[in-house]
């Protein structure tokens, strides 16, 4: 059973309730939907508390996906043992806001910086105190007083992200939207899982949404 990803359309919300759909062998809990990101593109997965229908509460290391399509998602308990949930049962999961927002403001500076540098991407990683993305930039001499400027006209023209799916036929008729040349989103599904950004200086797919 696919786990519905509710980050996905509202990437806002703190908790929900979710019902226990599978219990890994590695200790992973399995839920039928979540508000947990998934460690993907370079961005660690989400903690948070799981709390059980008899109000114990399961500290989640992280949460991960199990299959290639990324449709089905496992979450991770601190402490595998004594758990104690059974398939069905109904719970309530949180994340750390604190924690997700701060990799939110992270990732979406990234997305400037990408729209600043119009190269290809080849890696990078997201954190809540740093970050990084690496180019495929052909010759040197970038200036970076120049760069530092044009982020902080666009931060302070608070230019407006925007988020869209695209479908499976706009992305092949148009693979120049995809600027991460090592990881490619996966098709097959009708419309890609990653999500489009919009700003009003360039369109890029994020990673790891």
């Amino acid at each position: 059973m696919s786990t519905d990803c509710l980050f996905r359309e509202d990437s806002y919300l703190k908790d929900c309730s979710a019902t226990v759909v599978a219990l890994t062998e590695t200790g992973g809990v399995v839920l039928d939907r979540t508000i947990f990101y998934a460690a993907s593109g370079g961005q660690p997965g989400d903690t948070g508390t799981l709390r059980s229908a008899n109000g114990n509460a399961i500290r989640i290391a992280n949460a991960a996906y199990v299959d290639r399509e990324k449709t089905e998602m496992t979450h991770s308990p601190a402490v595998s043992t004594g758990l104690d949930l059974k398939i069905g049962e109904p719970v309530h999961i949180a994340i750390d806001w604190d924690l997700r927002y701060a990799r939110m403001r992270m990732h979406t500076a990234l997305h400037l910086l990408s729209a600043v540098l119009p190269y290809p991407v080849t890696g990078g990683a997201v954190g809540d105190r740093e970050g990084r993305l690496d180019f495929d930039i052909p010759e040197a001499g970038l200036d970076k007083d120049e760069i530092t400027a044009k982020l902080a006209g666009m931060v302070a023209a608070s230019v407006e992200v925007r988020a869209r799916w695209i479908s499976d036929a706009e992305l092949e008729a148009n693979p120049a939207l995809v600027k991460t040349m090592s990881v490619k989103p996966p098709l097959g599904t009708g419309r890609v899982i990653k999500r489009m950004v919009e700003n009003v200086h360039a369109l890029t797919v994020r990673a790891g949404t």
